[in-house]
């Protein structure tokens, strides 16, 4: 099956043609089951598949009256990213305490999912409980890069993006705490969206006012990814962050004049960053320009966001993994093991110093952005690595003393609790993907969407596919 032959058409014109009766849920589906035959050997991003369970529900969509406000994904497969619960499918978290576990409960965007006619079809590949930017695991092992299966594809939403790259799926979702929609979508060509907290709210979740990780949409272009936001996005009671705005207003229009716009412009946000990444992001930079947008050297104080970081990651991972560590501890990564471990060292009196910075960081961010209307900086530090290697551990000559240390730029912006999207920026010299990191104001999803749709139809970089069928 060749990459011409439909594997790559758009989400949201694949919705159009079903609901047109031009093609079917049962056509679409065999399309993506067929391309996941063909490359998903190579590739190890779809780690489990419910194909009989996949043919039937999209018997049944075939059957649905079209009802486009409603149904809006009727008939298009998805995998779940395999953090995230699933009723009647084994969901790992990329876990040997977990290999067996079959939830009977939905996370509360995949019931969304599947109320709005999408055809859940598996289960995407994520690294150990989603630690790391790098997709491997004891129980599935490791997601290659379609670009180069050499490389790594990032992570931890590793297997969402090579899907995605490779035409097995139209959409994906995933999960970022420090990165893991941004990385690895920079690292396959495709577009992936951290909303702001609490936009697609997570139930049920330990805290279910945790503002540091998120759920969000991943896709091949923007207005693809604007469409699934649609459906994950929306209030929930349950979770008292989440936002008032209805899901729906992400189907507006994306089309937007952007001239006049002040753009801020770090090409290192004060991280070391691998000179191919820069050379890249400079291009971007011009193309920014182009649109008619006032580009200004400049970036936010985020001087402490790393400690302020570490220490509340470190704080949720011992709150989530404790007993789990408590009983399993032999069966977890080294890296895992660190995170939970750096939980137990903090003190009350660190958390509560992380609290006061973040805090006084927020403001500092808000005094910026009253000045500029978006940030452009890097989505990661550094192109794709070798697969077999865990983690970064040197950029331009400066060691990295941890395994968080390379993913800085996406960990900072975290903090800020800004929405940031991952748009295809580029390429290499050698030849290896680039994203562009976007950071709005504060619940300015939509606007960070505008922007990044307006810079993909101008530039075009995300139109490139991998060399899987040459």
């Amino acid at each position: 099956m060749s990459a011409s032959a439909g594997c790559y058409t758009p989400a949201t014109e694949l919705a159009a043609r079903i609901a047109r009766g031009e093609t079917s849920p049962s056509e679409v589906l065999e399309e993506c089951l067929a391309r996941i035959e063909r490359v998903n050997p190579d590739i190890n991003a779809v780690v489990t598949l419910h194909a009989d369970e996949a043919r039937a529900r999209a018997a049944e969509l075939d059957r649905e009256t079209p009802d486009s406000a409603n149904r809006p994904l009727r008939g298009l497969p998805i995998a779940i990213k395999d953090l995230a619960l699933v009723r009647g499918m084994r969901t790992t978290f990329g876990s040997p305490i977990y290999r067996d576990f079959v939830p009977d409960v939905d996370e509360l965007f995949v019931s969304r999912l599947r109320a709005a006619g999408a055809n859940i079809i598996g289960k995407t590949n994520t690294p150990e409980f989603g630690a790391g930017s790098q997709t491997f695991n004891p129980v599935f092992g490791v997601t290659r890069n379609p670009w180069n299966t050499a490389l790594t594809c990032g992570g931890s939403s590793g297997g969402a993006a090579a899907a995605l790259a490779s035409g097995m799926l139209p959409l994906a979702d995933g999960s970022d705490l420090g990165g893991s929609l941004r990385n690895p979508a920079a690292f396959c060509n495709v577009v992936g969206f951290r909303p702001s907290p609490g936009r697609v709210p997570s139930w049920p979740k330990q805290f279910s006012s945790d503002a540091l990780a998120v759920h969000g949409p991943m896709a091949r272009n923007v207005a693809d990814v604007a469409l699934l936001l649609s459906v994950m996005a929306g209030p929930d009671p349950r979770v008292p962050i989440s936002l008032p705005q209805p899901g729906a207003m992400f189907r507006r229009p994306l089309e937007r004049d952007f001239r006049g716009t002040r753009i801020a412009f770090s090409r290192d946000l004060c991280y070391p960053v691998d000179r191919r990444v820069v050379a890249v992001l400079e291009r971007a930079a011009a193309d920014f320009e182009a649109l008619g947008c006032t580009v200004i050297e400049a970036a936010p104080d985020l001087s402490d966001a790393d400690d302020i970081f570490r220490t509340l990651r470190a704080f949720m991972f011992l709150a989530r993994g404790r007993e789990d560590y408590t009983r399993h501890r032999e069966l977890m990564k080294d890296t895992l093991i660190w995170n939970i471990e750096q939980g137990l060292a903090l003190s009350a009196d660190d958390i509560s110093r992380a609290e006061v910075a973040r805090s006084a960081l927020l403001g500092r961010v808000a005094a910026f952005f009253a000045d500029y209307d978006f940030l452009l900086c890097p989505a990661t530090q550094v192109p794709p690595f070798a697969v077999e290697q865990e983690w970064v551990h040197e950029i331009e000559g400066e060691a990295m003393a941890t395994y968080l240390d390379w993913m800085g730029v996406c960990c900072a912006i975290t903090v800020t609790g800004l929405p940031a999207i991952s748009v295809p920026a580029g390429f290499t010299s050698d030849g290896l993907p680039t994203g562009a990191q976007l950071v709005g104001r504060r619940w300015a999803d939509l606007d960070v969407l505008q922007l990044a749709h307006a810079f993909e139809q101008a530039s075009g970089h995300g139109r490139r596919r991998p060399p899987l069928d040459s």
